[in-house]
């Protein structure tokens, strides 16, 4: 196929769905003509023109309307330009669409896309992670994935899910993570995570584009001859608590790693899980690492000094492995 990029895999799983499902829809702004704020639509309106749909500028209405869509059998795919402006749709997300299946027994199968976490300039308005809000909530689904092909099978499957799906796809891996394959061979259902990365001396669980950064310092970290195993989470709810412990259970040691905020959060249950269930694999106490408790700075380098980084996480494993 030749080289092709997370966002490639994101349009290419769109097209796929639409082609197969005549109940999957799109709608979001500028989804149609224009191909989206990044082009993950791009020429989908061409050949699905009645199912490709411009919304008003209200994440409000467009979630409503995805709701009262799947309970009439549909399968909507919703896009947020960001995902930061889902927390206008917050009511709709946790209350309506999360609540519903349970209330009356009539399952709400709609895909929200949410372009998450920063890139450099973006700022507090265009940078947030928000995962770890979503999956506080009973009944959604919340899926990072951090490879291409993850990218694609992520989406095929969360819009066959019958439950609302939260599909947390990070923009900074759009044209920078580029794959020979767009399937790849390594496809695995959703609530299961992947060992990136065998090692034995520290565990680094990591999701979404914390996964690259983790794996740059267990890189740097093995020229050291230490051999640090990393974790793919893949999706935060449900959460692969087993592949973590495992993990664990083979290396003694744990750090997770997450470029949300520090306060609570998907390292906060990891690390806590871990430690009640996995207390005795432990040689030392688990840690995380996560962006700092400010908003997300627009220039550059505040915000590279923000998220964790190579250079972080491996300063964040050196202390792990001197405990």
């Amino acid at each position: 196929m030749g080289e092709v990029t997370y966002i490639d895999a994101i349009r290419e799983a769109q097209h796929d769905v639409l082609q197969d499902d005549e109940r999957v829809f799109i709608y979001g702004q500028d989804v149609g003509n224009f191909g989206g704020a990044f082009k993950a639509t791009k020429g989908l309106k061409e050949l699905f023109p009645d199912r490709v749909l411009d919304s008003p500028i209200s994440e409000d209405a467009m979630i409503g309307m995805a709701v009262g869509a799947a309970i009439e059998g549909m399968r909507p795919i919703i896009e947020m330009q960001f995902a930061d402006f889902s927390s206008v749709a917050f009511n709709q997300i946790v209350n309506q669409a999360a609540t519903h299946f349970f209330r009356t027994g009539v399952p709400i199968p709609i895909t929200v896309r949410l372009p998450s976490g920063g890139t450099p300039g973006s700022g507090p308005f265009h940078s947030q992670m928000m995962e770890s809000i979503y999956a506080y909530y009973p009944g959604l689904v919340i899926v990072t994935p951090a490879t291409v092909a993850d990218a694609y099978w992520m989406l095929v499957d969360s819009i066959a899910l019958d439950d609302p799906v939260l599909y947390c796809e990070h923009k900074f891996l759009y044209r920078w993570l580029k794959a020979d394959s767009m399937k790849g061979d390594d496809r695995l259902p959703i609530g299961q995570a992947r060992i990136v990365r065998a090692g034995k001396h520290a565990t680094v669980v990591a999701y979404s584009a914390m996964v690259h950064e983790a794996l740059r310092a267990a890189d740097s970290l093995s020229e050291e001859g230490w051999e640090i195993e990393v974790v793919d989470l893949r999706s935060v709810k449900p959460l692969d608590t087993d592949t973590v412990i495992a993990s664990v259970a083979r290396t003694g040691r744990l750090l997770a790693v997450g470029e949300a905020f520090p306060w609570g959060g998907v390292t906060a249950e990891v690390v806590s899980r871990v430690a009640s269930e996995g207390f005795h694999l432990l040689d030392a106490p688990p840690q995380r690492l996560n962006a700092r408790d400010t908003p997300v700075p627009y220039h550059p380098n505040l915000w590279e000094a923000h998220r964790p980084t190579l250079e972080s996480i491996s300063a964040a494993i050196r202390n792990l492995l001197r405990l």
